[in-house]
């Protein structure tokens, strides 16, 4: 591939983006049981899309297709108006970060995160690298073996070592399911910022509501299958497409912020006596 500087990437006006992915009509079939049923989604250059589900909705076998790890049984995937329903996974130009990080043990963070380069070392130059562990804020850490790592400098080190490789289109495995507090919300924030830095199309798999709603461009609710609503997170807070959308998404969010509201007002009114 093509050695293109970050840099180089031209930034497009959301208005003009243009699709880079595009799913037609994709169903998925194991024997019998239909995992996926008329699948049609497109998703613009430099977007964030989160595809958001309970356990069982097929959203692990739709990250599986764009990927290349499945095939779908019938419909079409094309990336670029270039077709790659058939193209095997080290052929397209995505990677992915697992949500157990797969990182090396006996490696350090520095070490891992170029893991990649030992055999394409033209992918990256020095002076990106550094760049790119600046943006991750890893410069205290490349050092330090893996089990040293927070949770958070784990995914960042993983995030790293992926996009050394420099793909086209990054694809996360539940981001932030093994982080709390502070840390979810710092990943948060350095996922949006590699997506408006490196103009990069990222693709999030996630079960949670929150995590979709905050961190994305556009989320792809998927119910059985099916998919349910493909919206913003604003259209889909005030516009819900359906009663599964209401529930799982809305009704859960007002109640955690009735929760909250009234866990502040306690503390209020026992902060005025």
């Amino acid at each position: 591939m093509k050695n293109d500087s970050w840099e180089e990437r031209p930034l497009q006006d959301e208005k003009e983006r243009t699709t880079v992915l595009k799913l037609e009509k994709i169903h998925k079939q194991f024997q019998e049981t239909t995992v996926l049923e008329d699948i049609n989604l497109e998703i613009a250059a430099g977007e964030i899309v989160s595809i958001l589900g309970q356990s069982g909705s097929g959203k692990t076998t739709l990250l599986n297709l764009i990927l290349g790890l499945e095939e779908p049984t019938a419909g079409k995937i094309y990336f670029n108006d270039k077709e790659i329903t058939h193209t095997l996974m080290e052929k397209r130009p995505f990677n992915i970060v697992f949500q157990d990080y797969a990182l090396f043990p006996n490696l350090t963070a520095y070490q891992n995160l170029i893991y990649g380069l030992k055999n394409e070392k033209e992918r990256s130059s020095s002076d990106e690298v550094a760049e790119l562990i600046q943006l991750l804020n890893l410069e205290k850490h490349l050092d330090k073996p893996i089990h040293q790592l927070s949770g958070g400098q784990k995914q960042r080190v993983a995030l790293g070592r992926t996009l050394v490789m420099k793909p086209q289109l990054l694809l996360l495995d539940e981001p932030l399911s093994a982080l709390d507090g502070v840390i979810k919300e710092s990943i948060k924030e350095k996922i949006q910022e590699i997506a408006r830095k490196l103009h990069l199309t990222i693709i999030i798999v996630t079960h949670d509501p929150e995590e979709a709603l905050t961190m994305s461009d556009k989320i792809v609710v998927l119910d059985e299958g099916k998919i349910a609503q493909c919206s913003s997170p604003i259209e889909i807070m005030s516009e819900s497409s359906c009663h599964f959308v209401e529930e799982f998404i809305v009704n859960q969010l007002a109640i955690k912020q009735r929760n909250i509201q009234q866990i502040f007002q306690a503390s209020m009114k026992l902060v005025a006596t």
